[in-house]
């Protein structure tokens, strides 16, 4: 039986040098001092020279024309490189062979900065939330000889840089996450998708008959507040052929207040029921429900998608539920699930039609323009459609009772 060679591969140590390497950071002071020293003539010539290096692999010059300027190989210039990325250019230049602490770092090392790096600048004693590589540096230096590190002593920025990027840590960033707070989001999802579901069926089926026979509706519901009724202090330009081509407008305004737009859209028909109010409290909220049962024949029920408001569930809507009984069915979107609700549709549109860089005299003026802006919509009403895709999985879609 032949046994099998194994395949020995020898890298010689120049092509060592050859790994890729990191960008070398300086503060603008260190830039500066790096070239004062690089046109000295009294400085000592292995600083002139190396911080040469340190100018020209700053500014991406190839290593081989580096190795030119400056009279040294290549294996040379990448020995000095490692070792302005390991200390700084500056910690480099006045760490010269022979001199000053060991560049070798151990992983000891390293793990104290990637510790130092999840850990919050405040809880060190600084007015910083987050970690900026310079203040992460100095804090290093000056506590690395005290923790049993002095290797870490001439640690630059660009080192400091170059281990935590290795682990992909970024700690000068914020990631937002939102954090679930509604266990039972998926099941509440299922039910506002099955509504949407049972909507499109029953679209279909009355799709050309001018009176559908039902006795019920389903309006998705929501509040849009803060609507700022914004005056402009000068005239408004308008544009002029040859003259002005945009609308001009200056740059001073004025404040007048906010408004909320409360608001349903019958997922039937696509009509949009408005009331504007300068807030939207229960009290508000209750206003908008009379509103709404008034909206259609007395017989109809009428079923609401909307979010957990705690206008939608206080102590005053519950009464006055209790004095329409069967009037109205809630069916509430999962906590931090409103992008579920049609409604947000409309919001969007009118945020980027009549609501856009629309400028009043009067929050009055504004109430009447946003009721204006919506009975034009409601002209040609568009019926909304979840595109949203429902997993193959069964679930039961409650029907109205006619």
């Amino acid at each position: 039986m032949t046994k099998s060679k194994k395949l020995v591969i020898f890298v010689p140590k120049k092509a060592m040098a050859y790994k890729k390497r990191g960008k070398l950071l300086c503060s603008q002071r260190e830039h500066e001092q790096l070239e004062k020293i690089s046109r000295s003539k009294t400085q000592e010539f292995r600083k002139v020279q190396h911080s040469t290096i340190f100018l020209m692999y700053m500014d991406n010059k190839p290593v081989s024309e580096i190795a030119r300027t400056v009279g040294l190989s290549r294996e040379s210039v990448y020995a000095n490189i490692d070792k302005a990325l390991a200390f700084g250019p500056i910690g480099a230049l006045n760490d010269l062979a022979g001199r000053g602490v060991s560049a070798e770092i151990s992983d000891e090392d390293k793990a104290w900065v990637i510790n130092l790096a999840c850990s919050s600048p405040k809880d060190h004693g600084y007015a910083n939330e987050l970690w900026t590589y310079s203040l992460l540096s100095r804090h290093i230096k000056e506590n690395c000889v005290a923790k049993g590190y002095p290797r870490l002593k001439n640690a630059g920025k660009s080192y400091v840089h170059g281990i935590l990027d290795k682990e992909g840590i970024k700690p000068h960033k914020i990631t937002y996450y939102l954090e679930r707070r509604d266990d039972n989001f998926e099941e509440k999802m299922a039910q506002v998708l099955s509504v949407y579901k049972e909507i499109q069926i029953i679209n279909r089926i009355e799709s050309g008959q001018e009176m559908p026979e039902r006795n019920h509706t389903t309006v998705s519901y929501d509040e849009k507040p803060g609507i700022q009724a914004i005056k402009n202090i000068s005239a408004q330009l308008l544009p002029v052929p040859g003259k002005y081509k945009t609308v001009g407008r200056d740059y001073e305004y004025k404040r007048l207040g906010t408004l909320s737009l409360l608001a349903g859209i019958d997922l039937h028909s696509g009509i949009v029921i408005p009331l504007v109010e300068p807030r939207h409290r229960s009290a508000e909220f209750i206003k908008y429900l009379k509103k709404l049962a008034g909206h259609y024949p007395e017989d109809w029920k009428i079923r609401v998608i909307l979010d957990n408001h705690s206008s939608h569930r206080s102590k005053e809507t519950m009464k006055f539920l209790e004095s329409v009984p069967g009037k109205f069915e809630f069916v509430f979107t999962p906590t931090h699930g409103s992008w579920l609700n049609m409604i947000e549709m409309f919001f969007s549109k009118i945020s980027r039609s009549f609501l856009r860089q629309i400028r009043v005299e009067s929050k009055d003026e504004l109430k009447q323009r946003i009721y204006q802006g919506i009975e034009e919509i409601n002209q040609e009403p568009v019926v909304f459609k979840w595109k949203y895709k429902m997993e193959e999985e069964k679930i039961e879609t409650t029907e109205m009772s006619t």
